[in-house]
């Protein structure tokens, strides 16, 4: 596999909002490894035009999510500052492919978590404080039809991200416990609970960091860690709006509006 390709046509097909085919379905292999060496090609070359990162995503973690896209691996990826957005501003539909929403906790790091052996004792007490977040999820594999090696080589799906303002202890609450609701556009459609996310999703944040350690990578203080999605993700339109209530946890919402329209 021809990384440098690889990672020049997902760019390729980021900046122009037209998905290609997954490389798996190549008669050309590719490993993991490559995989995350095109993910990393492509972050690489983003911060050295002035991005930053801000974060790291895990994706797949819960069973529904694994049944909707039919992996069995959890993928992940990075989260740069032009990814993050606020929850008092709309975000531009136009900004992306084929996006989706996701709703999960998301573990502020106080300290540097660097794998292998990083336990979920480890990541709690890493931890400042979770907030409540929505994920923008956006596949630049055509029609989401991609393999574990596609995902992570796309930077694990990954668009963006909005963080709730309530600031918790992770040890203050059964975070495992937590009880989700979601509302489109006002309506319950969803809910879940933390135990959705591999048991706990303080393990979902202990899965990554051991497995981007094989590749030189720590979790840094001052990331926000997604710990993966407790519900399906759910495709939106112009003018949709989700909230999420995680009880104690606080709320979490965003809205959307496409390019030309009143924000």
């Amino acid at each position: 596999m021809d990384i440098q390709k690889a990672a020049a046509q997902l760019a390729q097909a980021e900046k122009n909002k037209t998905p290609i085919p997954p490389f798996t379905s190549s008669a050309e292999a590719i490993s993991v490894e490559e995989a995350y060496g095109i993910q990393l090609l492509q972050i690489q070359k983003k911060l050295q035009q002035g991005a930053q990162i801000k974060g790291l995503k895990i994706g797949l973690t819960s069973k529904v999510m694994q049944d909707m896209f039919n992996v069995r691996t959890p993928d992940y990826g990075h989260i740069l500052d032009s990814m993050v957005y606020s929850e008092d501003k709309a975000v531009n539909t136009e900004e992306f492919i084929q996006p989706k929403v996701e709703f999960e906790i998301a573990f502020i790091l106080k300290v540097d978590l660097q794998g292998p052996g990083v336990t979920v004792e480890d990541v709690l007490a890493a931890t400042d404080y979770v907030v409540p977040a929505i994920e923008i999820i956006d596949s630049r594999i055509e029609n989401w039809q991609f393999k574990f090696e596609d995902t992570v080589a796309d930077n694990g799906s990954s668009a963006g991200a909005v963080l709730g303002t309530k600031r918790t202890s992770p040890t203050a609450v059964d975070l495992a416990a937590v009880k989700m609701t979601v509302y489109r556009n006002g309506e319950v459609f969803d809910s879940a609970k933390g135990e959705a996310v591999m048991g706990h999703p303080a393990k979902a944040v202990a899965w990554l960091a051991n497995a981007v350690a094989e590749y030189g990578i720590t979790l840094r203080a001052g990331y926000f860690i997604l710990a993966g999605a407790l519900s399906k993700a759910v495709p939106f339109e112009a003018d949709d709006s989700f909230k999420a209530d995680f009880g104690e946890l606080g709320e979490v919402a965003i809205s959307f509006v496409r390019e030309g329209e009143k924000v």
